[in-house]
């Protein structure tokens, strides 16, 4: 399977794309993803932790290592030191 390049501050990707118990509030992490709603409501059948998203358009589940995230980087720059 090819890797999907989602856009993360783009709306209509996060309106797409969604974790899979279908909320839209997710956040990438190194390895997984993490979704702020699952994790509100203590729904013991909806991990707030998860490896895929759901694509809303197609139904299809995307594997974490399936997807390449356009703007992650700047999420997770590093501070740099002046010497």
């Amino acid at each position: 399977m090819s890797r999907r390049r989602l856009q993360i501050d783009d709306e209509a990707d996060r309106w797409r794309f969604r974790c899979p118990a279908g909320h839209r509030n997710w956040e990438a992490t190194n390895n997984h993803f993490f979704c702020q709603s699952c994790a509100r409501s203590h729904d013991s059948e909806h991990d707030p932790v998860f490896e895929h998203l759901r694509d809303a358009k197609t139904g299809e589940l995307i594997e974490r290592e399936d997807i390449v995230l356009d703007g992650y980087e700047d999420v997770l720059r590093h501070v740099r030191r002046s010497d």
